[in-house]
């Protein structure tokens, strides 16, 4: 099979192998770290050892778990309850859950960022809203807590630029994306964006938007800008998660429908291949994440309770890790602790 960086021009279809998880390239350095996954069928979170593929605790969170963030120093996971309107906060160290912050009135929160000056934004989906919760300060480490609305429906999935002055958020039901001041906590405006646009990913220059309308089985792309649509790809079926490479250069998508992984070009805006991973829709594959370097992918096959690990060098499935049950929401932190699992 020819480099992945190779084939960058070409439409490349990539067969996929299903091989154990201690089955790893022999090109590439062993993964290190730990991988954090929301169970949000048992209202768990599955913390793994990258290097050895295993799972080394499991914890309690509050009800159907979804989307993970990760602190800026590397220390904590901060999950969200979907089902139960707060947020978890662990120690990934010590896989403890070490505080629990109440989002009211934001309610069903599901996607989640968390900024290097310390805030956490959460879409609030119940509210039609984002809920942006402080750092904690003073003697008690207190957060505050506060609401910017949408006015829209289905607000699900939400990202910020770099400079932390605007939020983009899907709005499924509405077809639409919000773009709401952070510095002012007021809405710019709503941007058409298809039939039921959810996964959404920001380029790391913070230039463009990349927005999958998993209904139209489309990928529109946005000036972060000026809000102008520059750009409208066809996908695979049922794009349900965009992620954008480390470096910037590649767009991915999470194909549901046919549980196949869409790769785009950053630069030019071209598909440039696709890589098999089920196969299948049984799979509901849903949550996909870069590793740091990029040099892996690791995506959700939600509806199997495995997480799928795919080389992005060179462009294959090379294994699979266990969690919990309907794993979605995942996490990346450079640490290991030595706990068991319950």
């Amino acid at each position: 099979m020819k480099k992945f960086a190779i084939a960058l021009a070409a439409a490349t279809l990539f067969s996929a192998c299903s091989v154990s998880a201690e089955n790893t390239s022999t090109n590439h350095q062993t993964p290190t770290g730990t991988l954090l996954v929301g169970n949000k069928g048992e209202d768990t979170l599955s913390f793994i050892d990258l290097a050895s593929g295993r799972e080394i605790a499991r914890r309690d969170t509050g009800k159907n778990p979804h989307e993970v963030a990760i602190s800026p120093d590397g220390q904590l996971a901060a999950i969200v309850s979907y089902g139960a309107e707060h947020i978890d906060i662990f120690d990934i160290a010590a896989h403890e859950k070490i505080e629990t912050i109440a989002l009211t009135p934001g309610k069903s929160p599901h996607g989640i960022v968390w900024l290097d000056d310390g805030r956490i934004v959460a879409s609030t989906e119940g509210s039609d809203s984002i809920t942006i919760v402080s750092p904690p300060s003073g003697e008690e480490q207190s957060r505050s807590v506060s609401q910017i609305a949408t006015g829209q429906k289905g607000s699900h999935m939400v990202v910020v630029t770099p400079d932390k002055s605007r939020a983009f958020v899907s709005n499924m039901q509405s077809g639409t994306v919000s773009v709401l001041d952070l510095i002012k906590g007021s809405k710019i405006k709503d941007l058409p964006a298809g039939t039921e646009p959810e996964g959404m990913a920001i380029t790391p220059d913070g230039k463009t938007i990349w927005v999958a309308d998993r209904r139209g089985d489309t990928l529109r792309i946005f000036d972060a800008v000026s809000l102008n649509e520059v750009a409208t790809l066809k996908t695979g079926k049922f794009p349900i998660r965009v992620a954008i490479s480390p470096d910037g250069k590649t767009a991915v998508t999470s194909n549901l429908g046919d549980g196949a992984l869409g790769l785009f070009d950053v630069e030019t805006r071209q598909p440039k291949g696709t890589i098999t991973v089920s196969g299948t829709q049984e799979a509901a594959q849903v949550t996909i994440l870069f590793s740091s370097d990029g040099s892996r992918l690791y995506a959700a096959e939600t509806g199997l309770n495995r997480i799928a690990e795919i080389d992005m060098i060179e462009g294959k499935l090379i294994g699979r890790l266990t969690g919990g049950t309907n794993g979605d929401g995942l996490g990346i932190a450079d640490i290991v602790g030595t706990a068991k699992t319950n």
